[in-house]
């Protein structure tokens, strides 16, 4: 008797082998099910990142141009790799963009600011201007012009610079979350 009653007290605690498999099966079903969701995420971040760096980085150019009493241009490039900006000194043809993101400039222009967005990337960049001369005296910019951000699912943020040098942004048809519609 004493015998049987030491046998039931050393039963098994914890989980079977069989039981942590269903566990893990579960657990990489909802996973696998959840991560198109994370990639779409990923995308509208990226997406949403690339166009307010667009704008600072053109807050950025006139500030400069003030700050240092001398005129930046704002120059947009595209070719059969992608497209860029560049944020230089010079004038509208002197600084060009690499494939690797990079700026070449000559006839003594200097390249403060570069990004490129390669033809595979999910974001390209159009513009109805080659370049923006942010002049330091006034703190203008000419041409006015408007700058647009285009996803590879047509969602497009527009960044529309004034006068004044001040940018507001908006999407055709309110299509991104957080801007106003065009």
């Amino acid at each position: 008797m004493n015998l049987k009653h030491r046998t039931s007290a050393l039963r098994q605690t914890g989980v079977s082998l069989v039981e942590s498999l269903v566990c893990l099966a579960i657990t990489v079903g909802g996973l696998g099910a959840t991560l198109p969701g994370f990639e779409k995420i990923r995308a509208q971040r990226h997406f949403e990142g690339a166009a307010a760096q667009m704008e600072t980085d053109i807050h950025l150019a006139r500030s400069l141009a003030v700050a240092h009493n001398q005129s930046l241009r704002m120059s947009i490039h595209a070719d059969t790799q992608g497209s860029c900006y560049v944020i230089h000194t010079g004038d509208r043809e002197d600084c060009s963009c690499n494939a690797d993101g990079s700026a070449t400039c000559t006839q003594g222009a200097k390249p403060l600011r570069s990004v490129r967005f390669a033809r595979s990337d999910a974001l390209q960049l159009h513009a109805n201007v080659g370049s923006i001369l942010f002049d330091p005296v006034k703190g203008t910019s000419t041409p006015t012009g408007t700058l647009r951000l285009q996803a590879s699912d047509d969602r497009q943020v527009h960044l529309v610079v004034n006068l004044m040098g001040r940018v507001r942004t908006c999407s055709p048809g309110a299509a991104v979350p957080g801007y106003r519609n065009c």
